[in-house]
This record gives C-alpha cells, structure tokens and sequence, in this order.
C-alpha cells in the first residue's frame, strides 16, 4: 500500500462534492491523483469508463469483492454497487483524492486513520439538495426520492468527519477545502 496521505471528499449525491474534487485536482500546488471508484450504476451521458468510475456489471463486482480486489465496496443503494479497487491505491508517489460516499469515506480512514483526511460537503438544507438533485437532470424520479432519504441519513454521520464545509456558494466552499487540505498535505 502505498505511504501517500488520502483526501477524502464526501457528502450526499449531489452535495457538490465532484465539482470540488475536480477543483482540487487542477490545483498545481496540491498534485493530487484521483481514486477513480467502481459502480454498477448505469453510465451518466458525459461520464467516461475508468475516469470517472470504472463502471461493472453486478456480476463483475460481485466478482471483484469475491477476489478480494476492494479496498472497501458498498451497496450504496438497492442493486447498485460502489467500491475503492486496491489497485487504485497502489502504485503512486502522488496523494490521492477521492469522491466518495459517506460509509465508504469512513471506512477509508478507519483503515488508515493516521494518513487520511476526512471533510465533509454538508448541503446548506435537504431542500436544496432537492434542486439540484433535479436540476442536473441526470436521475429520475424514484431515483431523486431515494438519493434525497439517502442524505437524510447520511447526515447523521457529519460528526464522524474531521471538517465539515457547508457548499452554499461553491467557490468559497472550495477556498475552505482546498486550505485544509493544503494544511494537511504539507504537514509532515
């Protein structure tokens, strides 16, 4: 495994928290190498295989978690699977940044609690979160419904984190991030 710290960017679908890991990730100062996840979820329309997640069939995950590939996997809603391959965790001299759900987030660091850093992305309200849920236009309704009860739950664990930045204005969200962050990786 590798010595480099981790980054560990996590909050309810749609948080914000993609668009501040890809903030992070086109910091020069940080030189950051991102943990592309594994996912079962059906491909999004801009989405590439193995960038943004490496996407697999149910059985192929399954698979997966039978040889033991996974750093931590979970599923994260009924059918649809998320996990971190070991693979992406190995073979780097670069930090690495990870976009992560909640669980798989604290799982991380419960393995590696002296190299990992938590933060939190807290929506400013569960009814926001709604807004932009809908306004990327990327689930459907079902899907809004239960992403939505979902962070409700996924709320309760914000005290497990070791920051919490509330996304209401995305530029200053990320100015908070990325000076944690930056403290974090360069404290030796």
């Amino acid at each position: 495994m590798s010595k480099n710290k981790f980054i560990i960017i996590a909050a309810p679908s749609g948080s914000g928290k993609s668009s501040i890991v890809n903030m992070l990730l086109n910091d020069n100062n940080l030189k950051l190498n991102f943990s592309t996840s594994a996912t079962t979820r059906p491909k999004r329309v801009n989405e590439v295989d193995g960038k943004n997640y490496y996407f697999f069939s149910k059985e192929k995950f399954k698979e997966k978690i039978k040889n033991n590939e996974f750093v931590e996997w979970e599923e994260v809603y009924k059918d649809t699977f998320y996990g971190t391959l070991i693979n992406e965790l190995e073979n780097t001299t670069k930090n690495i940044v990870f976009d992560i759900d909640v669980i798989g987030g604290l799982n991380i660091k419960k393995l590696f609690p002296n190299k990992s850093l938590t933060i939190f992305i807290k929506p400013p309200s569960i009814e926001e979160l709604e807004v932009r849920l809908r306004a990327r236009m990327s689930d459907n309704e079902s899907s809004i419904i239960e992403r939505v009860k979902k962070a409700k739950l996924e709320m309760q664990s914000i005290n497990k984190f070791d920051h919490v930045v509330e996304n209401n204005i995305l530029d200053d969200c990320y100015r908070e991030v990325s000076n944690i962050v930056y403290n974090f990786v360069n404290d030796k």
